[in-house]
């Protein structure tokens, strides 16, 4: 059958199954971005995309699975965080991190979206148990998997913490004097903290 007798009969191509689906995708970001996880619906999603409800669940799933995808490929730049140490003297490992995962807040591109995850998981525990989800398996354990000690996730897990903090703190929150350092400065603070963590006694 021709590509065009399958148009007629209502059948997509691959093409525009794809496009379609990434359409969706690309307006369930913005729709959790502008709205949080609790105000976006799956009928909005698909409202704001042009498509029909049914087609929403039938590429993505339930609501939480789309909000899934969509902040994966959102915190896709933050999973390349375990390549921004693999070749790093033990001793550089905690300023390489820690310069890696700011540098990602201080890009506005990468930011708008990390925030919108942020909240999200704050506020909502669906979204929080996503956010676990993804940042556990894909990116702590990666980094402990990068470490030597018999304690790795436990350091991995605190090195996180102190990187998440500062960023909350930060960019979330925005407190002052923290708000206006110089990023430089903070690296130069933190560094040392996330480098104890990861392979201190």
């Amino acid at each position: 059958m021709t590509d065009t007798a399958s148009r007629r009969r209502g059948r997509r191509t691959r093409t525009e199954s794809a496009d379609t689906r990434d359409r969706i995708l690309s307006v369930a970001r913005e729709e959790f971005s502008q709205r949080g996880y609790e105000k976006t619906s799956v009928r909005g999603i698909a409202k704001a995309a042009g498509v029909d409800p049914a087609l929403v669940h039938h590429y993505f799933g339930t609501k939480e699975q789309v909000f899934e995808t969509a902040i994966e490929v959102a915190f896709a730049p933050a999973l390349n965080a375990p390549e921004a140490f693999a070749e790093a003297p033990p001793d550089e490992v905690g300023e390489r991190l820690t310069r890696f995962i700011f540098g990602i807040w201080e890009n506005p591109t990468s930011r708008t979206p990390l925030l919108a995850i942020v909240r999200s998981a704050v506020n909502n525990e669906a979204a929080a148990a996503v956010f676990r989800r993804l940042v556990a398996s894909q990116l702590l354990r990666r980094i402990a998997s990068r470490l030597d000690l018999p304690d790795a996730e436990l350091r991995a897990e605190l090195a996180a913490a102190q990187l998440v903090g500062c960023a909350m703190l930060r960019y979330v929150i925005k407190v002052e004097p923290l708000v206006s350092a110089d990023i430089e400065q903070i690296i130069e603070r933190v560094a040392p903290v996330v480098q104890g963590h990861l392979t201190g006694p």
